[in-house]
């Protein structure tokens, strides 16, 4: 049985069906238990490439966070949300300043392109367009000023989710009685999806949008899983990663990428831990970018970094043959 099991790790259905009959068992039930993209067996080097090093592509700056790559201008955006900045990287120059802000933390694109920023001073959700107009979509919910929005995503329908943690109030009085996470529907109207965190932080959905992970970073410490339904969350949380996580984002294959204490700590879609890709300073958040968007770009404190990875798209061939993990046989 020993030799059957090793050998189901690396085969598919009917590959197993053959080894069943040569080893001449004669009575066999197979539960396949989990059937995932992700590989079970995978760790940290199913990811990176061989002898890749992550770089530092600038420093200088106070806070850096909200990494989003621009890919018709070839260039990431991120802020420094102390200095009231947003800047801009590119291969040709660099690290640069880009235009002043009222204290951006998350940046993401919307559905037609456009700069989408949640912001600390101002207490809002911003949509930048192409043209540098600067449109307010959310500042209030039933007419009380947001603490200061920090992180967001967007749905494939235009729903944008977001979060408001107290980190951005600094002093100033809080006009919503908790730090709660929102949804602005396309309509434009706000709605609270939840009201048990303590920090709302990071969040991101799943590639089939079917589930949100939402981080905690402050006396919870940590991220949970959600099932997505229409009217929002459904229930309690799937599963939970002992994690006090900052900005974060989520791959093709559905593998998490949160920024902690150490670097980027990768999860698979269930929440088992991948391994960790080390990083100089404390990272605040992650996303994905470059021309094939093989590449992490990594806002970490002072510090802007990047690492390219094996590219996503082509990596769930090879290891589609390992989602088949457990069986269970009698005789």
């Amino acid at each position: 049985m020993a030799r059957l099991f090793d050998l189901l790790k690396c085969v598919g259905l009917p590959i197993m069906n053959i080894l069943v009959q040569s080893i001449g068992m004669k009575r066999i039930t197979i539960l396949i238990l989990i059937f995932l993209s992700n590989a079970v067996f995978a760790d940290i080097s199913s990811i990176l490439l061989k002898d890749q090093e992550i770089k530092k592509l600038g420093t200088g700056m106070k806070f850096t966070e909200g990494p989003v790559w621009i890919k018709k201008d070839k260039k990431l955006i991120f802020s420094d949300i102390p200095k009231s900045l947003q800047m801009e990287w590119t291969e040709a120059k660099g690290v640069k300043k880009w235009r002043e802000v009222e204290q951006s933390n998350g940046n993401l694109l919307d559905l037609n392109g456009n700069l989408l920023s949640c912001q600390h001073a101002g207490r809002n959700l911003i949509r930048t367009t192409a043209n540098g107009e600067i449109e307010i979509l959310a500042d209030n919910f039933e007419g009380k000023k947001f603490n200061s929005p920090n992180d967001l995503a967007i749905r494939s329908d235009g729903e944008i989710w977001f979060t408001d943690p107290s980190y951005g109030l600094r002093g100033r009085k809080a006009e919503i009685e908790g730090k709660w996470v929102y949804r602005r529907k396309t309509d434009g109207s706000i709605q609270v999806l939840c009201k048990t965190y303590d920090m709302p932080n990071g969040i991101a959905f799943s590639p089939d949008e079917k589930r949100v992970y939402i981080a905690d970073s402050g006396n919870i410490g940590k991220i949970h899983a959600y099932d997505v339904v229409k009217e929002g969350l459904l229930g309690d949380p799937l599963f939970e990663i002992a994690i006090r996580c900052d900005g974060m984002c989520v791959d093709t294959e559905g593998r998490i990428y949160t920024t902690s204490r150490g670097g980027i700590h990768v999860y698979n879609s269930n929440g088992k831990k991948i391994g960790l890709i080390a990083v100089p300073e404390h990272p605040a958040n992650v996303c994905f970018g470059g021309e094939d968007f093989d590449t992490l770009f990594i806002t970490a404190r002072t510090s802007l970094y990047s690492i390219k990875i094996l590219s996503l798209i082509h990596i769930s061939e090879p290891t589609r043959l390992l989602s088949i993990w457990y069986c269970v046989v009698w005789v």
